[in-house]
């Protein structure tokens, strides 16, 4: 009996002493973990140099896709699209005078190929006559040449005013045709570009969100490339965190967990892991003895709230107890 309850109280002992041990083990492999709540953002800048008229929205103001932020204005700009504009209009001007000839020029030259014909005509006949009394005799060889010759040089004087007439009536060479053409596109698309700089004087939203930085002054002189206001995407939200590589154990993407908010008046949120990503060299965690240890990476870690939760805003820090493998 005395054999028994002695059995009964070590073995009541040995199961205490296994829970204290692997309760102790389990609160040495669990640390609490700070992140950062992060969401998308975007800094609107201006393609081309302006001076701020007018500026809608200011911080903390919700906007949508393609809301008008701000307005500058670019006189250079005003006075290169008249310069465009103006330049397009002549080399079309030049373009249809390549392509058109005036009803004068071809009238002139249809009564030239008239005079040519006639010229011919009469050549023919003459040369026709002289050539019959050649053959009996009766005129000089002389008289016979020089009625051929005003025959042939009446041929080439019709074939001649012929050509001037259809260049005329189709007007200039294909080659010139196709410089003309060219010239028009390059000033239309001279113009294209000025008109698009100018549009580029009005700032739009590039994303729907919340302004949290307004550099914008009016009057103040802005270069191109100069970041004039910042937009958080609240619908956008991640929670960013830095874990030591021996520390993730099997982790991966797609697993869940859950996170504090001390903001939030501690509100816990289930999150999923969404992204794993090995920091650069100067995250690195260094080993501190000479033998028997080595460096650790650090890698970064996203993870996306699974539900909606009102009231997250960048910065806030955000804490998780994280078990260790």
């Amino acid at each position: 009996m005395h054999k028994k309850r002695l059995s009964l109280i070590v073995a009541i002992i040995a199961v205490i002493a296994m829970v204290i041990i692997i309760y102790l083990a389990n609160q040495q492999s669990t640390i609490i973990l700070q992140g950062e709540v992060e969401s998308s953002r975007v800094d609107v800048a201006a393609r081309v140099q302006g001076r701020v008229v007018q500026f809608n929205y200011d911080v903390g103001d919700n906007v949508k896709q393609g809301d008008e932020l701000l307005t500058l204005s670019n006189p250079a700009l005003l006075a290169q699209l008249a310069t465009a504009e103006a330049q397009l209009k002549v080399t079309m001007a030049s373009r249809d005078n390549t392509y058109s000839t005036r009803p004068e020029t071809i009238d002139v030259q249809k009564a030239q190929l008239d005079k040519a014909n006639s010229d011919l005509v009469l050549a023919q006949t003459s040369y026709e006559r002289i050539n019959r009394l050649a053959k009996n005799g009766t005129v000089s060889k002389q008289s016979y040449d020089e009625s051929f010759n005003q025959y042939q040089a009446a041929i080439k004087a019709y074939e001649a005013a012929k050509a001037n007439l259809e260049l005329a009536e189709n007007g200039s060479s294909v080659e010139q045709k196709k410089l003309a053409d060219a010239q028009v596109e390059q000033s239309e698309a001279a113009l294209l570009q000025v008109k698009a700089d100018i549009n580029e004087l009005t700032l739009v939203s590039p994303i729907s969100g919340q302004i949290t930085t307004r550099v914008a002054e009016t009057g103040q002189l802005y270069s191109p490339g100069t970041p004039l206001y910042s937009i958080i995407d609240l619908n956008d939200i991640w929670f960013t965190f830095n874990l030591r590589e021996d520390l993730l154990g099997n982790l991966k993407v797609g697993d869940t967990f859950q996170v504090k908010v001390p903001a939030l008046n501690n509100q816990v949120i289930d999150v999923k892991v969404t992204v794993l990503n090995a920091l650069g060299q100067y995250a690195n965690w260094q080993a501190t003895k000479a033998t028997g240890d080595f460096d650790l990476k650090t890698f970064e870690m996203r993870a996306k709230p699974i539900n909606k939760v009102t009231g997250l805003r960048p910065g806030m820090s955000v804490t998780t107890k994280w078990q260790s493998h």
